[in-house]
């Protein structure tokens, strides 16, 4: 079954968001803001277009780019302003899964045979605002990208029978027919334009709408019915909530049936409070959301397992997982790459934020960023020299060193490991 997805899109020019490509009417201020909501309220991707004419705002748009990508937990296709390699790269170094090349430019053309070689046509997506156009590089495109995005209502059934590439459709049209139209397309992969992007569009409610016309959104799905669940005397199954990537355990809560649709529908966890005898979106006052993953159930149907996108602390005390507080034995396993570097990621920032007199780190913090600089780049060499010696524990001893230096400069420049697997997770 094709399911279809809603997509906003943003146009970005001089730093704000604005109606259309032809339209420059400023409908936000806050860009970072606006592609936070429509992440949070139910869109399944987001197209943003940089209408930049001169560098500096090209730079900008670039720059807001990557803040987008830190706040939203859907994928991101972005294009505009691009006339060499290099912007390309820009673009998906900032995040986003494609980067859209603008065929209606003769630089475009020339362009996507050479950047398709190098980051693979899976990262590219082509914008067109003709069939004309289609038509005519038919070759070209299929051979070289991964998405069509068309600026322009087309007839459809043409359009399908040259090309076999998904196809999002951005539309200037805000009538309901025509948009139930445009996604029951075979080739229509997912629906854009103003009606999609307004600032305050339901996403959840028009879904269902689309659902009504036997339209087939993309959403999770249960492989089960929730009656086929053990629940308590209340009706309440318990919920183990997991992060996805580090596998911590951050808390435990229950859900009702509507809880449980809810959270299958919107892609949110949301639980049922039995002090308060309601439903909860977990987030909603603190802006600590979690994003569904998978969800299992256990051998004896009565227990969920979650794996969650969390945003921020799990916890209401502000701590990561709600299970901080030890009782016997300790959890810290000594093999775990990662535990490994955050608790010496953990134990630098310490250092700065309490200094020990001795401490080699403060010796660092003290003598500022030059000095840090400096032992990051002797540490490399020293790496270098290493690895042209046969004994692999000279190497091992290095990067070592190497790396806990690296660490320092990230503690002082304010980079987190979260930031470093996100970055390489995004490549």
């Amino acid at each position: 079954m094709s399911y279809k997805r809603v997509i906003p899109c943003i146009f970005i020019a001089s730093g704000k968001a604005v109606k259309w490509f032809d339209d420059r009417t400023v409908v936000c201020d806050d860009v970072i803001k606006l592609a936070k909501y429509y992440s949070e309220h139910g869109a399944d991707e987001l197209l943003v277009f940089d209408m930049s004419e001169s560098d500096e705002d090209h730079d900008e748009a670039i720059n807001l780019m990557k803040k987008i990508n830190r706040v939203i937990r859907i994928p991101m296709v972005a294009g505009g302003n691009i006339k060499r390699q290099e912007d390309v790269k820009k673009i998906l170094y900032a995040g986003a899964k494609r980067a859209m090349l603008n065929f209606s430019k003769p630089d475009s053309l020339k362009l996507i045979d050479e950047v398709s070689k190098r980051f693979g046509k899976e990262k590219i997506a082509v914008s067109l605002n003709d069939f004309d156009t289609l038509f005519k590089h038919q070759h070209l495109i299929n051979k070289n990208c991964s998405e069509i995005v068309f600026m322009h209502r087309l007839d459809l059934d043409s359009v399908m029978n040259i090309t076999e590439i998904p196809c999002v459709i951005v539309t200037d049209t805000m009538e309901e027919p025509e948009l139930f139209k445009i996604l029951k397309c075979p080739g229509v992969k997912g629906l854009s334009g103003k009606y999609i992007s307004q600032t305050d569009m339901d996403f959840v409610a028009f879904k269902e709408k689309c659902e009504e016309e036997e339209i087939s959104m993309t959403t999770f799905e249960s492989l089960m019915d929730f009656s086929e669940f053990k629940t308590n005397e209340d009706g309440l199954i318990p919920v183990i909530v997991q992060h996805y990537r580090t596998q911590e355990v951050l808390m435990m809560a229950y859900m009702n049936e509507e809880a449980f649709d809810n959270t299958i529908k919107t892609g949110r966890m949301t639980y049922y409070s039995r002090s308060r005898k309601c439903q909860w979106i977990k987030g909603e006052t603190s802006g600590h959301y979690q994003y569904v993953k998978s969800l299992t159930i256990d051998c004896d149907k009565d227990t969920l397992l979650a794996k969650v996108d969390q945003v921020g602390a799990a916890c209401h005390t502000g701590n990561p997982t709600c299970f901080f507080q030890p009782l016997v034995g300790s959890d810290y396993n000594e093999h775990n790459p990662l535990q490994v570097f955050e608790s010496v990621y953990n134990t630098i920032t310490d250092r700065r934020e309490h200094p020990k007199e001795g401490s080699y780190t403060n010796y660092l913090f003290d003598k500022g960023i030059d000095k840090i600089l400096k032992k990051v780049g002797e540490e490399a060499t020293e790496i270098i020299i290493a690895a042209k010696n046969p004994n692999p524990e000279e190497i091992k001893y290095e990067m070592a060193d190497f790396l806990y230096h690296a660490m320092v400069l990230m503690v002082e420049r304010g980079v987190s490991w979260d930031d470093i697997v996100q970055e390489l997770a995004d490549r």
